[in-house]
Protein backbone atom coordinates (compact mmCIF):
# COMPACT_ATOMS: atom_id res chain seq x y z
CA UNK A 1 0.00 0.00 0.00
CA UNK A 2 1.37 3.36 -0.85
CA UNK A 3 1.01 5.58 2.10
CA UNK A 4 1.48 8.58 0.32
CA UNK A 5 -2.42 8.43 -0.83
CA UNK A 6 -3.84 8.05 2.53
CA UNK A 7 -4.17 11.43 4.20
CA UNK A 8 -3.38 11.25 8.32
CA UNK A 9 -6.12 12.89 9.32
CA UNK A 10 -8.80 10.47 8.23
CA UNK A 11 -6.50 6.98 9.97
CA UNK A 12 -8.01 6.53 13.14
CA UNK A 13 -7.20 4.28 15.75
CA UNK A 14 -5.09 1.07 14.48
CA UNK A 15 -4.78 2.22 11.17
CA UNK A 16 -3.36 5.25 11.89
CA UNK A 17 -0.88 3.51 14.58
CA UNK A 18 -0.40 0.76 11.46
CA UNK A 19 0.09 3.82 9.23
CA UNK A 20 2.95 5.42 11.96
CA UNK A 21 4.60 2.49 11.99
CA UNK A 22 5.04 2.46 8.36
CA UNK A 23 6.32 5.31 8.50
CA UNK A 24 8.50 4.96 10.98
CA UNK A 25 10.28 1.57 9.06
CA UNK A 26 10.53 3.42 6.20
CA UNK A 27 12.03 6.87 6.92
CA UNK A 28 14.54 5.37 9.59
CA UNK A 29 17.87 7.27 8.92
CA UNK A 30 16.51 9.54 6.47
CA UNK A 31 15.56 13.20 6.67
CA UNK A 32 11.59 13.86 6.31
CA UNK A 33 9.32 16.41 5.76
CA UNK A 34 6.05 16.04 8.19
CA UNK A 35 3.46 18.64 7.38
CA UNK A 36 0.91 17.49 10.29
CA UNK A 37 -1.92 19.40 12.29
CA UNK A 38 -2.10 16.18 14.85
CA UNK A 39 0.35 16.73 17.52
CA UNK A 40 0.54 13.15 17.71
CA UNK A 41 2.26 12.53 14.50
CA UNK A 42 5.01 14.81 15.47
CA UNK A 43 5.48 13.61 18.87
CA UNK A 44 8.80 10.99 18.14
CA UNK A 45 10.31 14.24 15.77
CA UNK A 46 14.02 15.02 16.04
CA UNK A 47 12.77 19.13 15.55
CA UNK A 48 9.30 20.68 15.13
CA UNK A 49 8.91 23.50 13.12
CA UNK A 50 5.83 25.99 13.74
CA UNK A 51 4.76 28.44 11.00
CA UNK A 52 2.83 31.00 12.01
CA UNK A 53 1.73 33.36 8.93
CA UNK A 54 3.86 31.86 6.59
CA UNK A 55 6.89 32.43 8.89
CA UNK A 56 8.85 30.43 11.50
CA UNK A 57 7.45 31.09 14.69
CA UNK A 58 9.06 28.35 17.03
CA UNK A 59 11.24 25.30 16.57
CA UNK A 60 13.02 22.94 18.84
CA UNK A 61 12.02 19.21 20.12
CA UNK A 62 8.76 18.64 20.98
CA UNK A 63 9.52 19.07 24.71
CA UNK A 64 11.53 22.00 24.31
CA UNK A 65 8.14 23.65 22.45
CA UNK A 66 5.77 22.53 25.33
CA UNK A 67 8.40 24.34 27.68
CA UNK A 68 9.26 27.11 25.79
CA UNK A 69 7.18 27.72 22.96
CA UNK A 70 3.54 29.44 23.11
CA UNK A 71 1.42 28.45 19.42
CA UNK A 72 2.84 24.45 19.94
CA UNK A 73 1.91 24.03 23.64
CA UNK A 74 -1.29 26.00 22.87
CA UNK A 75 -2.18 23.65 20.13
CA UNK A 76 -1.07 20.69 22.08
CA UNK A 77 -3.63 21.75 24.52
CA UNK A 78 -6.41 22.10 22.28
CA UNK A 79 -6.12 18.61 20.81
CA UNK A 80 -6.27 17.04 23.97
CA UNK A 81 -9.10 18.91 25.33
CA UNK A 82 -11.20 18.44 21.93
CA UNK A 83 -10.14 14.23 21.24
CA UNK A 84 -13.10 13.26 23.52
CA UNK A 85 -15.34 15.89 21.65
CA UNK A 86 -18.32 13.94 19.57
CA UNK A 87 -21.74 14.20 18.45
CA UNK A 88 -24.56 12.98 20.67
Amino acid sequence: MDWGFVPAGTCEGQLHSLQKDSYSKGIKDKTVLVIAHRMRTVSGADKVVVLSDGMVAEQGTPEELMNTGTIYPHMVKLQMISQDWGIY
